[in-house]
């Protein structure tokens, strides 16, 4: 089941829809639950609520999956272009859309601090990092991305779908080149489809970030999904993979 709330979000001066699902026997036991945050609420439950009218389908995943969790999808500003601000950690300018002040650092603050208060207070969570997951698409890629290396005391696993490093890849690299402290049981699962890769950069950088997390000696997973586009509909027949690789 799901519910929804809304919540005041700081750092943006304006009240966030907060999609929360739960597992069904939820208000029938006392049981506590591992906890994952999504990027782009909107997108990941039901496709009426989708932008483009496809979800990722998490909930009907869940309610078919042994694994009880409890799963939290923030929406996105819907102002114009102020989502990829909001998920951008990077200034960065391109053709399109142009210049762009990254204030990804304020959303992972919110993140950590008045959002994760406000679930950990308000439901049975397992709050500490081991049981606590981050994943995103496109923008909220490179924001999972960056919340595994920035914020790794407070989340354990990154799913980092099909992420937008190709509009800041200096800065991506460099994060990872100064990324240090991460705990080792930390797991990072990386994708890309080959139709938004015609000319293969995406799955170069992600192969090279990889090996460099390996090196760190952290967990990766990486695939490479053929014939996959940059879209909700690719991105769900994704969803067991990341899961099982998560949670088993």
């Amino acid at each position: 089941m799901t519910e929804s709330f809304e919540l005041w979000c700081e750092p943006f001066g304006e009240n966030r829809r907060v999609n929360v699902y739960l597992p069904e026997e939820y208000y029938h036991t006392e049981e506590r639950y591992p906890v994952l945050y999504m990027f782009d609420g909107h997108n990941i439950f039901y496709d009426h609520e989708a932008a483009y009218g496809k979800s990722w389908g998490i909930k009907d995943f869940l309610d078919g999956w042994n694994k009880k969790m409890i799963v939290v999808g923030v929406y996105c500003s819907m102002h114009g272009n102020d989502r990829l601000s909001e998920y951008s950690p990077y200034n960065f300018s391109a053709k399109w859309p142009g210049k762009v002040v990254g204030t990804g650092k304020k959303t992972m603050d919110w993140y950590v601090g008045s959002l994760k208060e406000y679930i950990d207070t308000h439901y049975r969570t397992w709050w500490h990092r081991e049981a606590t997951a981050i994943a995103g698409s496109s923008m909220g890629g490179l924001m999972a991305y960056f919340a595994i290396l920035r914020y790794n005391q407070y989340y354990s696993k990154a799913a980092v779908i099909s992420p937008a490093f190709r509009l800041c890849k200096r800065y991506v690299m460099n994060e990872m080149a100064i990324a240090k402290d991460l705990f080792p049981d930390t797991k990072v699962f990386f994708s890309w489809g080959t139709k938004e890769d015609r000319n293969g950069t995406l799955g170069k950088t992600i192969v090279t970030l990889s090996e460099m997390l390996e090196q760190k000696e952290i967990s990766t997973k990486v695939y490479k999904h053929m014939r996959g586009s940059h879209c909700e509909a690719c991105w769900a027949d994704e969803v067991p993979m990341w899961m099982e690789y998560f949670w088993r």
